[in-house]
């Protein structure tokens, strides 16, 4: 077997150690974000970036020792772009339906315009300013009158 260039070791190398960071931040994000939807986002990407690093690096070495053909790696590269996002796109949807109380309103600056946008959205209009509350009254315990007592009413 002939000895690998120096710039397709440096490339393979590149994308290994790129893959294993992408998926160190992925691991990192899910561990540190606050909520699931924020957490779901960053495996997914993790997983579909760090994969894709991986498996072009082997693609590249396979491809130049000649070992066997390169089609396993295709296929699960096709795999995995395919069905990460979809997985993750399905398991929102179902944490919104069941649990979509929890998810914070989308910013709306002073303007009413929706932040991403800078337009105007119907559902995103300011919001009346609140009226102050009357202060609650706190209801006293209906008192216990002592039959005996002189001051009985």
């Amino acid at each position: 077997m002939d000895a690998m260039p120096l710039p397709l070791e440096l490339l393979l190398s590149a994308l290994l150690v790129a893959a294993g960071a992408i998926a160190l931040v992925g691991a990192i994000g899910l561990v540190a974000l606050r909520d699931f939807f924020m957490r779901v986002h960053a495996p997914t990407k993790a997983s579909t970036l760090g994969v894709g690093g991986a498996l072009i690096a082997s693609m590249l070495y396979f491809s130049w020792t000649g070992q066997r053909p390169v089609i396993h790696e295709l296929l699960i590269t096709l795999f995995v772009f395919m069905t990460a996002p979809i997985a993750s796109h399905l398991l929102v949807r179902t944490a919104l339906e069941h649990a979509g109380h929890l998810r914070p309103p989308p910013p709306v600056d002073a303007a009413g315009t929706d932040d991403a946008s800078g337009r105007a959205d119907a559902c995103s209009a300011p919001a009346p300013a609140p009226v102050p509350a009357e202060p609650a009254r706190i209801a006293s315990p209906p008192s216990r009158v002592d039959p005996r007592s002189p001051d009985r009413p």
